[in-house]
């Protein structure tokens, strides 16, 4: 395989060649994706969250097929089955997550129940937060939607955080776009 050779940002200015690196010293080398599709990465790179089941028929959030993006979340319900309506509702998941600093975990809606016109809310797990995740559900009228213990209600989707600071400023710069918003580009 080719070293990798990143572009003369100086136009040769310099007076010396690109760096090369060997593959062994990329940090991400690319590889052809397993038939079908994309292939995960090496079980070490994977960041781990963990997760504790809160009580008895709670479930692990897991991925109904490979290529999927999120973990499905499953309702724990105690006490039988509960009814969506137009009003938020929260529906426990009887599991505590603990994601590392640096990964966003991000509930968001299932495409079949938002098809039907039941919408989860979507939300962020704080890395510091260590109490029950709820999924706050409701539906587009005149829909109404029941939930039983073990449905599938929801996805936990993770990506990277990145890191920003906040700072004042007298100005912001221009744009084509400037303070044009709520479909001001267009349908």
């Amino acid at each position: 395989m080719a070293a990798f050779t990143p572009p003369d940002t100086d136009g040769g200015a310099n007076g010396r060649r690109p760096a090369t690196y060997p593959q062994s010293r990329r940090r991400f080398a690319f590889r052809a994706p397993a038939r079908g599709g994309r292939r995960p990465p090496p079980e070490a790179a994977r960041a781990r969250i963990a997760v504790r089941l809160l009580r008895p028929g709670a479930r692990l959030p897991r991925r109904h097929s490979a290529l999927a993006s999120g973990l499905d979340l499953h309702a724990c319900l105690e006490s039988g089955a509960i009814e969506v309506g137009t009003g938020p509702v929260r529906v426990p998941t009887g599991i505590a997550v603990a994601a590392p600093p640096g990964l966003d975990l991000q509930i968001r809606p299932r495409s079949g129940l938002a098809a039907r016109g039941v919408l989860a809310v979507l939300g962020t797990l704080d890395a510091d937060y260590r109490g029950e995740v709820f999924v706050t559900l409701y539906c587009l009228p005149p829909v109404r939607h029941v939930v039983e213990d073990g449905d599938r209600i929801a996805q936990l989707v993770a990506a990277p955080l990145a890191p920003v600071a906040v700072e004042a400023a007298a100005e912001l710069g221009g744009t084509a776009r400037g303070a044009g918003g709520h479909g001001s580009t267009g349908r």
